[in-house]
């Protein structure tokens, strides 16, 4: 039986994987293996055949022919949306046109009902028309008196129709017949006279032609319908007796009026006389018209009630369960978990620095300082060109939080030299500038990783400041991550800068790597001794990241509700809080703003939230476990990797692929885990909020939904393929989706029909229930959300907000998405951020050059470590040799190989770039040379280059040179089981300490020397394919390693 804890004890949502179809494992969105043709290629080729390649070259300014592609599939995603409004436009305009013309429409409804339906009594019929008896002056007393709407054609002497004079029907008896001729039985049956002069005479009231209705119901004997017409052959059939003639139309008369045929409307179309003849029936013996639709005109309002039942459904069923969500749900979430669902702290106890005699006390110290339900979280910055006060303000926010510094540390990535449009400083200044470095960690060396690039630019390095950032009373562990650049980049525009998503994948790859214990970057060794120097934790121990940008505020309660919500739901894996704008006032761009943020997340998230499947959290404010857990143990989440795998793809061809990784990472990483977690929740809390600057221009507003919409659309595009999300049928999740992504596409034709919807609600004339519901419709959907208002915030400033967004829904609905469609092809940021002097980018990820993957070590943090300790002990034994004037004790590390020691204040920097070092001599230009050049002059430093006797000599610790591909490794994370090919490393290692117990001396330079050479053929052994870390090369599959206790379960 299930723990309640365990299966998120708020929602009580089982799974949904209840068909065994649906447990099918989800395609990567981007694909490694291109396929050249596919039917998509081919309908872009087809719809754009007028304008060749040639043409695109000279005359478009597009020589490159992934650019001329990315064009044709522009204008075949544009084709497809505007096939999309055009139906939309034909099913709400042209379709009643079609199959219900105005006149027939206009006609059933002025149709006066018989037997008083429509409410006035004073009525009769007349040749089908209605009149008014309240002031009739009867020539000829009746001798009844008339039902409303009772047809009394039948007293009127009526003329010959010009219908009924032709030759061809002569031979039929009713054509002619003269029903006011006397009889024996009646010497007067038409009473009231000429019908025309009767009217008049008789002083009857026309009510402008209003045709008399008939229900089927009202049809009896001597009454049938022709084509929608009743007619009443009671006069004939009177007058002629009980015996039909010979010809043919007497018989169908007679079967029709006598046998109970209603509807005789085929009878009658047998010959083209008898088609003939039935004109002048109806002019004769016309008693009115069906009071029912045709089929046309049923078939369209039938579908006009099922479109309003659907849109007013769906609109009632979003404000209903978002109001259920902030009343109800979100309460029970962020409230203060109980004990029984706070779990104890996971760590990876397989991993090596986790060993039996830890000399900094492991991963349990230091835990008494923070709270038993404070989840060790990091606190993601990401910026870029952003200004001082907003970054620091930013920082402050997050350090004020109600969360202990013990359990937090913030993480501030600058993205780039770079120097924002405004600053007098460059980022990286700015960042490193606000925190209290640590002595030990002062000057820190660049350290290269794999960053998310294409070309030669997969190569990067950064160089990681360690220190405290003070606030008040309040001193937070920080990491500043400063990404500098290669060598080779030294003179660009932008060194080091490689965008938002390379930034996040730092940390994402840097704690699934520790999390697996897998082969390391040298940036992310340098990031593990720098994390455990300041929380004195290893940071296997983290679960939660916070994820926020450099322009916003956290209020002081969100981290602690946010991370409340972990606790009180395991199948969370991710959320985000409210977004308010802080600038709503700055300029009618700002206030536009301020509704359509408000009601993006308090009916949009909230509704999608009951689901557990909110399809986008925001990248300004979010948070994500990286990992969960789960019975005993725990699985990856933010860090399983196929999540870190498919987020860091660097190689994008397809507009499709550009659109999804480089224009909304937040969007694309919020798909990618719904993608990859199905069963898990995505959810938003109001309770948590967030302060956010906005855009105050139009031209920036315009680039940043651009980049919106445009990622949007594809994410969508994406998600409705996914069929095990939560819900069935039209109450699901996907469902959901594919109408979010129709109504997004048909955005300029929406507001085009809701004008046309409100001239025709002015002008409409309200005489049955039916013609009022389009209005209420309208009233509904426009300002329902005022209601929304009242329930959640009850700030009736929100109601002003909501008018001014009304006002600028052309803007929303009409210009930017008309324009970001016709901009599928622009990948760049624009406006968004700018930086002093650059012109429009590109995108990243579209740089030329090879890479080569040796220049990016990878080695397992035991490789790291030993090296970094021996590099020591070389240095202790050379200090020695030059005093010679005592003997140190020589230390034993075979048996505490592997453990982190806080003592060593030496850090240890391994070259990734053969023959270059960033350590020159005083005749070289160093990076660190003078203490009063700006940190961006640093950065820009240019190496020196030494020969390996030199830098050994210089720097007093090993530098090793790999050969050509000894880099690269076999797969990408190596599936996340190291056990089987390091067995023989291992088992290695395990003879090593048993033959040598107690090493020293030259005993031990003889182990060492020994692991070295072993150690290196055995990595050239694992990387000695083409690169796990190029983009080119699928992941190979391995056999499953033993199981470490403490390791990943499963990825459910």
């Amino acid at each position: 039986m299930a723990i309640r804890g365990d299966r998120g004890g708020t929602l009580r949502r089982g799974r949904t994987l209840v068909r065994s179809e649906r447990g099918h494992v989800m395609e990567p969105m981007v694909k490694k293996e291109k396929r050249k043709l596919t039917a998509w290629v081919v309908y872009s080729k087809i719809i754009t055949f007028w304008a060749p390649g040639f043409l695109l070259a000279k005359l478009g300014r597009m020589p490159d022919p992934n650019m001329q592609q990315a064009w044709r599939e522009k204008i075949a995603l544009v084709s497809l949306i505007v096939l999309i409004c055009g139906a939309v436009v034909y099913l709400t305009i042209f379709l009643p046109i079609t199959f219900c013309p105005e006149k027939v429409a206009q006609k059933q409804s002025d149709i006066f009902e018989l037997n008083g339906k429509n409410g006035d009594t004073n009525v009769i019929g007349v040749q089908g028309k209605a009149y008014s008896t309240a002031q009739a002056t009867w020539q000829s007393k009746l001798s009844f008196t008339p039902i409303p709407g009772q047809d009394l054609t039948y007293l009127f002497n009526v003329p010959i129709p010009d219908s009924c004079k032709s030759s061809s029907l002569q031979n039929f008896r009713a054509i002619n017949f003269n029903v006011c001729a006397p009889t024996s039985g009646n010497s007067n049956p038409c009473p009231l006279g000429d019908v025309t002069s009767g009217i008049k005479t008789n002083n009857l009231k026309s009510m402008n032609d209003r045709p008399i209705g008939y229900d089927w119901s009202d049809v009896k004997n001597g009454f049938f319908v022709i084509n929608g017409h009743v007619l009443n052959m009671t006069p004939y059939l009177l007058a002629v007796g009980s015996k039909p003639s010979t010809d043919m139309l007497d018989e169908a008369i007679f079967a029709a009026a006598n046998k109970g045929l209603v509807d005789a409307s085929l009878l009658f179309q047998r010959t083209p006389d008898m088609k003939a003849a039935t004109q002048c029936l109806i002019d004769r013996f016309l008693a009115g018209e069906l009071a029912k639709d045709t089929p046309g005109c049923f078939a369209v309002n039938l579908f006009n009630y099922a479109a309003l039942a659907v849109i007013g459904g769906i609109v009632l069923t979003r404000f209903i369960m978002a109001v259920i969500f902030q009343y109800f749900l979100s309460w029970q979430l962020v409230r203060r978990p109980p004990r029984s669902k706070v779990r104890p702290l996971s760590y990876n106890a397989a991993a090596p620095w986790n060993g039996k005699k830890p000399q900094t006390g492991g991963a349990t110290a230091n835990l008494g300082k923070g709270e038993d339900d404070e989840l060790f979280t990091v606190m993601l910055v990401t910026c870029y060109s952003e200004g001082e006060d907003s970054i620091r303000g930013t920082c402050d926010s997050l350090c004020n939080t109600d969360f202990s510094d013990a359990r937090k540390v913030l993480f501030i990535v600058a993205d780039g030299i770079i120097t924002g449009h405004g600053n007098d400083r460059s980022t990286p200044d700015i960042c490193v500038g606000l925190i209290e470095q640590e002595e030990s960690f002062k000057d820190p060396q660049p350290c290269s990783y794999l960053a998310v690039a294409a070309g030669s630019k997969q190569h990067n390095m950064a160089k990681v400041y360690c220190g405290y950032y003070r606030v008040g009373n309040r001193r937070t562990p920080t990491l500043v991550i400063v990404k500098c650049g290669a060598p080779t980049e030294q003179t660009a525009a932008k060194p080091g800068n490689r965008g938002k998503r390379d930034s996040q994948m730092i940390l994402m790859n840097f704690f699934s790597r520790v999390i697996y214990n897998d082969r390391m970057a040298p940036l992310d060794y340098d990031l593990f001794r720098k994390m455990h120097h300041l929380t004195n934790q290893t940071p296997d121990i983290f679960e939660i990241v916070l994820m926020v940008d450099a322009d916003t505020k956290v209020y002081p309660d969100s981290l602690r509700l946010l991370v409340n919500c972990m606790h009180n739901d395991k199948l969370i894996m991710g959320l985000c809080g409210e977004t308010k704008i802080a600038n709503k006032r700055d300029s009618w761009v700002t206030a536009i703003q301020v509704f359509e943020y408000y009601i993006s997340h308090h009916l949009s998230k909230a509704f999608e939230s009951v689901f557990g499947g909110v399809t986008c959290l925001p990248g300004c404010f979010c948070m994500y476990r990286l990992k969960a857990p789960k019975d005993n143990g725990w699985v990856p989440i933010l860090t399983k990797p196929e999540i870190c795998q498919e987020y860091s793809q660097n190689v994008v061809e397809t507009l499709h692929e550009r659109n999804l990784l480089l224009l909304g990472e937040d969007r694309f990483l919020t798909t990618l885990m719904l993608r990859n977690f199905p069963g898990r929740k995505m959810m938003f809390m109001p309770q948590a909020i967030c302060k956010t600057v906005v855009p105050d221009e139009f031209k920036v507003l315009l680039s940043q939904r651009r980049r919106w919409i445009n990622s949007t659309v594809h994410n969508l595009m994406e998600l409705v393929l996914v069929r095990n999300l939560c819900g069935a049928f039209c109450l699901s999740m996907q469902f959901s989706i594919f109408l979010d992504l129709v109504g997004t596409v048909a955005l300029p034709v929406a507001i085009v029909l809701t004008y046309i919807l409100i001239v025709r609600a002015c002008m409409t004339t309200y005489n049955s229930v039916s013609a009022y519901l389009p209005l209420a419709m309208l009233i509904m959907v426009l300002f329902l959300p005022a209601v929304l208002i009242f329930i959640t915030t009850r700030k009736w400033i929100y109601v002003a907000w909501m008018f001014v967004y009304l006002l600028a829904l052309p803007i929303w609905n009409l210009v930017l998405p008309t324009y970001a469609y016709w901009h599928f092809d622009d990948f760049s940021w624009g406006e968004t951020r700018k930086v002093s002097g650059e012109g429009k980018d590109k995108g990243h990820g579209d740089e030329g050059g090879s890479f080569d993957a040796s220049t990016v070590p990878m080695k397992r943090w035991e490789d790291y470590e030993r090296k970094r300790l021996r590099s020591i002990k070389r240095k202790e034994r050379k200090e020695i040799d030059d005093s010679s004037s005592y003997q140190l004790p020589l230390v034993d590390d075979s048996a505490n190989a592997g453990l982190l020691k806080n003592s060593v204040e030496d850090s240890m920097y391994y070259e990734s770039h053969p023959g270059y070092s960033f350590l020159g001599d005083s005749s070289t230009a160093s990076m660190n040379d003078s203490s009063n050049a700006t940190l961006g002059n640093n950065y820009r430093g240019q190496p020196a280059m030494v020969s390996h006797r030199q830098q050994q000599q210089q720097q007093h610790y090993e530098m090793q040179s790999y050969p050509p591909g000894a880099a690269q490794a076999d797969s990408y994370y190596s599936q996340g089981q190291p056990g089987l090919q390091y067995n023989a490393y291992e088992d290695y290692g395990a003879q090593q300490q048993q033959q040598h117990p107690a090493a020293g001396g030259g005993d031990g330079g003889l182990q060492y020397a020994a692991y070295d050479d072993y150690s290196e053929s055995q990595q050239q052994m694992d990387y000695g394919q083409q690169g796990a870390y190029s983009s080119q090369q699928q992941p190979q599959q391995q056999q499953p390693s033993r199981q470490r206790p403490g390791g990943p379960r499963d990825y459910r």
